[in-house]
């Protein structure tokens, strides 16, 4: 190992972030959305890396993580990895703690581009140059009129698929569904997401009403633990509606019992979630060996990479928080152009560079800063 490349510092900071408007779906509000940044160097450059979490996640990984990688090959992404799987044995693998991981394996991958002089996307290496994206938002708290409001903006912008949020209040999902295909055309796919709130009796009577507006995506039409629930929904539902869910999974072994259940007709996965890039991948794999497609979740400066070098991707997610945040955070965030995103492979790493300046007023968390 070249001494060049020992991890030398290691720093994680958390931000919280007010959204634009109250948000809502079927089961949850919000009105901030917290991101996590852990800044890693080595060899005289600096990577980032980032995941949507709670700041009790900045907490493990300033004690729990970073201290078991300091002075280790920057290159050998493998083995970080597995120690930092090893090191949270006693924590439980799922939630804040694959969250933590993922955090600061974006941040690795983001260093070895760096330290390489290549982009992550060819560093994986490649299998596509871009991947669709799909705009999503259509939050349960927005009036009609701004429902449709961001739904034309996405669709007059170039995307090819837009998702909206239902199951607040399910006797008025349909007239919104009914009102947006109107709204966008039929050029233009419709996805619906419930996020577990029907009972899969009523999500197979919504499936045939939503299938009357077109919609080609429904996503978590009952909750994504209900395997035989979501398999009925598949086996039941109108043809053409591909039933899809997976976001909340954080290791292989979840991703493997939804597949080997017949749950979904498209995996999701979030790298921000299942422990990293490194972590994706292997929910990539998983489908491959069962000829599933997968669809990224949200975080698209991430997912562009990511999703460039995984066999079974067909789209991913750009969800309008994220989007705002990232380019609130970053220089070099990944916009959509054309329906696409293409990651820039003239930049190393991820291709980002953290606004330090504007994101200072967010900070909630902070470690000695490299």
């Amino acid at each position: 190992m070249s001494a060049d490349y020992t991890i030398s510092h290691l720093a994680v900071e958390a931000f919280t972030v007010p959204t634009a408007t109250p948000e809502s779906d079927d089961t949850l509000d919000w009105n901030d959305t917290t991101i996590v940044a852990v800044h890693a160097e080595a060899g005289g450059r600096k990577g980032l890396g980032y995941s949507y979490a709670d700041v009790s996640t900045a907490r493990l990984i300033d004690h729990a993580l970073l201290p078991k990688l300091i002075g280790l090959d920057a290159l050998a992404l493998g083995a970080l990895w597995q120690n930092m799987v090893r090191a949270i044995r006693n924590l439980g693998r799922p939630g804040v703690s694959s969250m933590a991981i993922a955090a600061i394996d974006s941040a690795l991958w983001d260093l070895k581009g760096k330290l390489l002089g290549t982009s992550v996307a060819a560093l994986l290496p490649m299998v596509r140059r871009e991947v669709m994206a799909y705009g999503s938002g259509g939050f349960t708290s927005y009036t009609n009129q701004e429902l449709l409001d961001q739904m034309t903006g996405w669709a007059e912008a170039g995307l090819r698929a837009v998702k909206m949020k239902i199951g607040r209040d399910p006797a008025a999902d349909v007239e919104r569904v009914r009102a947006v295909r109107q709204a966008i055309g039929p050029q233009v796919e419709l996805f619906v997401d419930a996020n577990g709130a029907y009972s899969r009796k009523q999500a197979l009577e919504q499936a045939r009403e939503f299938a009357q507006c077109g919609v080609s995506w429904f996503e978590e039409p009952v909750s994504s633990d209900d395997l035989e629930g979501l398999r009925l929904i598949r086996d039941a539902g109108p043809p053409g509606m591909n039933i899809a869910a997976g976001e909340y999974g954080y290791d292989a072994h979840y991703f493997r019992r939804m597949l080997e259940a017949g749950a979904v007709d498209v995996l999701q996965a979030d790298a921000t979630r299942c422990a990293g890039i490194t972590g994706f991948l292997q929910a990539d794999a998983l489908c491959e060996s069962h000829s599933m497609p997968l669809s990224a979740h949200t975080a698209p400066s991430i997912h562009a990479h990511a999703c460039c070098a995984a066999q079974r991707v067909i789209h991913t997610e750009y969800f309008f928080d994220h989007v705002r945040l990232e380019s609130m955070a970053f220089d070099g965030a990944i916009e959509a152009k054309d329906g696409m995103l293409r990651p820039d492979l003239s930049r190393p790493g991820l291709g980002l560079t953290w606004k330090t300046a504007d994101m200072a007023r967010f900070q909630t968390y902070r470690t000695k800063p490299i």
